[in-house]
């Protein structure tokens, strides 16, 4: 079956950020994908971390749901749906929610990313400083769920340096882990490849990663390098920055011929 990770440049406006998203998953499903996934933050990046605050939505309710179920419908594809920021206990933050659609428009899953990202750095004059815990509350609990006859993994970009998280989701063995992301163009730089690889190799699965890419109008610029990652930890197919759509075929024979070659997940747990 094949497989496409959207890559995005989303703005400040939301209905921009949702008509581009309409856009680039007919254009996976068009060219034959059968499951289709967004990146983080595909419906809104705020010029401030509170922004988001202002379109969060209630599950099952809004707008962005909304199309995103309306897409899936439309194209007959199971979509993952980047994230969004959904209503929480706290109504100063939001949870940073990753939902599912089945291709009847259904909701087969929803993931709150559990890992939220920090980071400081000062580098010629120039600081970088991030922390998602001032506007977004942390979710607790692992997901998998079947999509397309696939056992699919859900994560959010931060959760790719958490390897335990990925041992949580693979009992019993994933066949795809997404990682729909944002990442900095600093940390992207250094980190975003190595880690895919890694989650993909050390679970012999398939990794489907589509991120953000580019210079955004709130002025942050993120890595892109939206990838699909085999289960020997062979790159597939990448789109270094800009919009755009890849695509790869995912193979359940390749999973089980690498399982084979090396049985390292039978291996018993420490």
């Amino acid at each position: 079956m094949k497989i496409a990770a959207v890559q995005m440049v989303s703005g400040t406006e939301l209905e921009t950020n949702l008509e581009a998203a309409r856009r680039l998953i007919a254009t996976a499903a068009a060219e034959g994908a059968t499951l289709v996934a967004l990146p983080e933050y595909f419906c809104f990046m705020g010029r401030a971390d509170t922004d988001k605050l202002a379109i969060a939505e209630t599950p099952g309710q809004g707008p962005i749901q909304r199309m995103l179920s309306e897409a899936a419908q439309e194209h007959g594809v199971w979509l993952i749906g980047g994230t969004l920021p959904m209503k929480s206990p706290d109504p100063q933050r939001v949870l940073n929610s990753c939902c599912v659609f089945a291709p009847d428009g259904s909701l087969a899953a929803r993931y709150d990313k559990i890992h939220l990202f920090r980071f400081e750095r000062d580098s010629g004059g120039v600081r970088e400083s991030y922390d998602e815990g001032r506007a977004i509350l942390a979710g607790s609990e692992p997901m998998a769920c079947d999509a397309a006859g696939l056992r699919l993994g859900l994560s959010v970009c931060y959760d790719l340096r958490f390897p335990e998280l990925y041992r949580a989701l693979m009992v019993p063995p994933c066949d795809l882990l997404s990682v729909p992301s944002a990442f900095t163009y600093t940390t992207g730089q250094a980190h975003w490849e190595l880690l895919l690889r890694a989650r993909a190799i050390e679970n012999q699965c398939y990794v489907i990663a589509p991120a953000q890419g580019g210079r955004h109008e709130n002025g942050r610029r993120t890595w892109g390098h939206s990838m699909i990652v085999d289960p020997w930890g062979e790159v597939l197919a990448v789109r270094p920055e800009g919009e755009g759509v890849v695509l790869a075929e995912l193979d359940t024979a390749r999973i089980a011929e690498v399982r084979a070659q090396l049985p390292a997940l039978s291996h018993r747990r420490c």
